[in-house]
């Protein structure tokens, strides 16, 4: 059954209806008409089966059906991205979206190869945020993550909220295996928010890991093998998928 996004400024279980982006996708895409039915969602866990009463390019009427609400996974998990060149990045939100990550910063570090203006940073951070959506409607979940302005790894620590836990991928010779760090939570008591940060092809500066780590973070270990930026995020996304949620 095809999936659309209603943002939640715009979601009324009573009077659903589709904006013309998703719309053009109902109609002209997929040619839906009166009477199909599909399922709609507003990214903070609503969800409903609608009927469509009226199709046209500038909208789409709908007839709610059932309507439920679903939970947030157990643990909200922040990945902090060193953003890679080429589309890599687009692959890192799509994937981190499927592995239940809450939300994705873009990080500017020293050795980011991708730069740009604020005004550059601003539109993608739109498309960014588009390509989470659309991977929502992909995957089934009905929980958008957020994806935040591109910053410096030191602005998003002097903006960045409080975390259970706080890891950091590294390649120096204190880094601990990501499930040993998780073990010295215990069982008992597991933690509830994780900040995990990966870093670009080459790793984080010095500098930039010794700042990391006078924020809380703990440097962790991926393995003898070093992976490329993108498999490393979906390694740890993966890992704290498997153990925390």
């Amino acid at each position: 059954m095809p999936r659309f996004y209603i943002p939640p400024f715009a979601w009324n279980p009573d009077r659903l209806a589709l904006d013309a982006a998703e719309a053009h996708h109902a109609v002209d895409v997929l040619r839906m008409k009166a009477g199909d039915r599909a399922t709609v969602f507003n990214g903070e866990g609503a969800e409903a089966e609608v009927e469509v009463v009226k199709a046209g390019r500038q909208g789409v009427e709908l007839r709610r059906l059932t309507l439920h609400k679903s939970q947030p996974l157990a643990c909200r998990v922040t990945l902090g991205q060193a953003i890679p060149k080429g589309k890599n990045m687009e692959l890192i939100l799509e994937k981190a979206t499927e592995l239940g990550a809450a939300e994705i910063a873009p990080l500017l570090s020293e050795r980011t190869v991708v730069r740009g203006t604020e005004a550059e940073h601003e539109r993608k951070q739109h498309k960014w945020q588009r390509v989470v959506v659309e991977a929502c409607k992909q995957c089934g979940q009905n929980w958008v993550p957020r994806v935040f302005p591109a910053k410096t790894p030191k602005a998003f620590f002097e903006a960045a909220a409080k975390y259970d836990l706080m890891l950091i991928a590294s390649l120096q010779a204190d880094a601990q295996p990501l499930k040993q760090r998780l073990a010295e939570f215990g069982r008992e008591k597991r933690p509830r928010s994780v900040l995990i940060l990966v870093g670009p092809e080459g790793d984080f500066t010095p500098a930039e890991m010794a700042l990391a780590k006078s924020y809380g973070c703990r440097p962790i270990t991926l393995g003898p093998i070093i992976l490329r930026t993108e498999t490393a995020a979906l390694y740890c996304l993966s890992v704290l998928n498997h153990e925390l949620q």
